[in-house]
């Protein structure tokens, strides 16, 4: 095994680097440790090893420092101290061919999706909606379908319900999953997540997955930095959502490759219990096995928390590299978290694995990987080798800079509104003789009495926990996708 073939991670107590197998890069990892002991350098080193190999890089920035991969690093202090420990690895300060990404589109290339795109499964989640109201937003995406109504913004889906409302009629053997009460619920949930700013997150043009494994120009691979520093503080559901969309359609997108020399990108998720917290039964089965299948398509996964016990044991099971910072123990409750992650690793008997985890210093970590068959190596105590690019944030000017001098510069930056949902339904309303607004009143009044009265509204009782029962089955499109095989 040469060292090239290998994603260094730092070195061990014998001086020696130590760090996975390349082609083992899919096989998902974890970063984890308390605030404070390294885990956003230890990303930083990865990216750069990831991207030094021509593998593409996607990372959500958190504190907003993980930009200095776009600046040259200037060691000095302990830093170069420990660069001097690790002869064995070239340490050449510059700077990485970084594309910086905003939902907001201030402080990186706007990011957008469409509603479409996203489809009701995850859509619902993100408005965290109710079995009913996920079965009336179910009912909106397939009379959409069926009709040729783009959903591409908030405004198109809030034309469409409103236009159910007014025109039940048209969802057919849907309708009883649908009245005038599921229409304003799901209003009030879209209002408030305007509210957020998300309305920012869709729209077109909306991202080309081929953009992100573009590599840069002298063949390393590019590094795609979410600045999520506002957006996880503000509206959280919404970053998590954005991720698990983009998890998805890289996971239907991409080709199967088999196996390989090295991955295609390498996704690493800050802040990862978001991803997990609250999140519909359904949709977690999902999420756990995209992260299960994903590998086969050349994408791994790297799970940045503070304890790998927030995530589910079913995608801890999966990860293949584990790097543990530093954790404290102060009560019994994170006595046994601490317990747990150190039976977490394969023993090794030079180490006491419980102890050394509270012995970490900053830089350090318990690292394990996996050996060339796939099997766990026992841990190790490891030094994390420094980045090469700046340790710490880029200033204004650099950012506006790096922004300008982008590949994508001009590509994504002009919103495009092109006609959906809502001018289609606009000019469909113009056309029809408007009905006095009592007889609209009366004949949703008559059509509610119907649906709740005796035998109907039984059938609209069952019709519900059928349709929250199915949501998984529903789907044509893909795993986390939207109801039908129609690219929009």
């Amino acid at each position: 095994m040469t060292d090239s073939a290998l994603l260094v991670c730092g070195a061990g107590p014998d001086g020696q680097p130590v760090g996975q197998l390349l082609r083992l890069g899919n096989r998902h990892g974890l970063i984890a440790g308390a605030t404070g002991t390294g885990k956003t350098v230890t990303l930083q080193r990865l990216a750069e090893a990831f991207s030094d190999a021509g593998v593409a890089v996607f990372a959500a920035d958190i504190k907003g420092d993980l930009c200095g991969l776009g600046a040259a690093g200037e060691p000095r202090g302990a830093v170069a101290e420990r660069i001097a420990s690790m002869p064995w690895l070239p340490h050449r300060p510059q700077a990485y061919p970084v594309r910086l990404w905003d939902v907001h589109g201030q402080s990186g290339h706007p990011l957008r999706t469409t509603l479409s795109e996203m489809g009701p499964l995850l859509l619902g989640s993100l408005l965290e909606l109710t079995e009913s109201q996920q079965a009336a937003l179910y009912a909106a995406f397939k009379v959409a379908d069926r009709e040729g109504l783009l959903l591409l913004d908030l405004k198109d889906l809030k034309a469409l319900l409103n236009h159910l409302k007014d025109h039940p009629q048209v969802l057919g053997e849907d309708s009883a999953l649908f009245n005038a009460a599921s229409s304003q619920a799901l209003l009030r949930r879209l209002a408030g997540l305007e509210q957020q700013g998300a309305e920012a997150l869709f729209g077109e043009p909306a991202l080309h997955l081929q953009d992100l494994l573009q590599p840069a120009a002298d063949g390393r691979g590019a590094i795609h930095l979410l600045d999520a520093s506002r957006l996880v503080h503000e509206a959280p559901k919404v970053y998590a959502t954005f991720l698990l969309w983009l998890l998805a359609e890289l996971f239907e997108q991409l080709p199967e490759r088999g196996d390989a020399d090295k991955p295609l990108l390498a996704l690493f998720f800050d802040e990862a219990h978001l991803l997990f917290a609250g999140t519909p039964k359904a949709l977690q089965d999902r999420l756990e096995q995209v992260v299960r299948l994903i590998r086969s398509k050349g994408v791994g996964v790297y799970f940045v928390t503070q304890s790998p016990s927030d995530l589910p044991d079913a995608v801890l099971a999966q990860l293949g590299l584990r790097i543990q910072h530093g954790l404290r123990a102060f009560t019994a409750r994170e006595q046994r978290s601490l317990k747990a992650v150190a039976e977490g690793f394969r023993p090794n008997p030079a180490l006491d694995t419980l102890a050394v985890l509270t012995e970490l210093g900053t830089g350090e970590a318990l690292v394990g990987t996996l050996q060339a068959n796939g099997t766990p190596a026992p841990v190790q105590r490891v030094a994390i080798a420094p980045p090469q690019s700046r340790i710490g944030p880029l200033t204004g000017v650099e950012r506006t800079a790096l922004i300008a001098a982008s590949p994508l510069a001009g590509r994504y930056d002009q919103a495009v509104d092109r006609e959906s949902a809502y001018e289609m339904l606009t000019q469909r309303k113009a056309r029809l003789p408007e009905r006095p607004a009592e007889v609209q009143e009366q004949s949703l009044a008559d059509k509610a009495g119907e649906l709740l009265s005796g035998a109907a509204g039984q059938a609209l009782k069952s019709a519900m926990r059928q349709a929250a029962n199915q949501f998984g089955r529903q789907l044509v499109r893909g795993l986390l996708g939207s109801l039908t095989g129609k690219r929009k």
